[in-house]
């Protein structure tokens, strides 16, 4: 499992991209990553060199391409063999599977309201109405998922899976917007933040 490469963006501002990298982290894989700096007038022509689709995250295994973050954490679960990184429970898992797959292609509003800037602070920051409405939204999802299937541990389904890692840009964004969380909301965002591999990241990205 020596061989897997992952091409990610800028630390900083990639929420994309930390999404599969946590997800590595997590299933103890060893890998190397390749990080090609965002927003500079290169950035389009290195990734070309890495991705199909013009875009990152990218997984290389072997001669094997994976891409989209969603992908790549769904390729990554099946690799680690010893850490299940999905709910065991069939209904559990169809839900985590929904709000990781809501969260991937919704929150439109918050992505470009909030943009993931890893590390820093904004304290005067207010939301627009349809940020807010994306905000309560996620809030409202991590109470349910917290209250149906969090009783054995601390994460949205008890145990670490990947829909914590579809989330984990959102606990950079709350925390650098400083949005705030209910009881719920902010153990959760407790516990995420103190994964070690949460806080490589956030330290890497300054």
């Amino acid at each position: 499992m020596n061989n897997l490469e992952l091409v990610i963006g800028t630390k900083r501002f990639s929420s994309w991209s930390l999404r599969p990298w946590l997800a590595l982290k997590q299933a103890q894989l060893p890998f190397t990553e390749t990080i090609i700096e965002l927003r500079q007038p290169e950035t389009r022509a290195e990734i070309a060199k890495h991705s199909p689709s013009g875009k990152i995250p990218v997984l290389k295994h072997g001669g094997l391409l994976v891409w989209d973050s969603l992908s790549i954490c769904e390729y990554v679960a099946e690799l680690a063999c010893a850490h299940s990184l999905w709910p065991e429970n069939r209904g559990a898992r169809a839900v985590a599977r929904s709000v990781s797959a809501e969260m991937h292609s919704g929150f439109v509003s918050l992505r470009q309201t909030l943009p993931m800037e890893s590390g820093h602070d904004f304290p005067d920051f207010t939301p627009t109405a349809e940020a807010q409405a994306d905000i309560e939204r996620i809030q409202a999802i991590w109470r349910d998922c917290r209250q149906r299937f969090g009783a054995t541990g601390d994460f949205l389904f008890g145990r670490w899976s990947m829909a914590d890692a579809m989330f984990a840009p959102v606990i950079f964004r709350f925390e650098s917007y400083r949005i705030p969380q209910d009881e719920v909301g902010q153990a959760y965002m407790q516990a995420m933040l103190a994964l070690p591999g949460m806080q490589q990241w956030r330290v890497e990205s300054l």
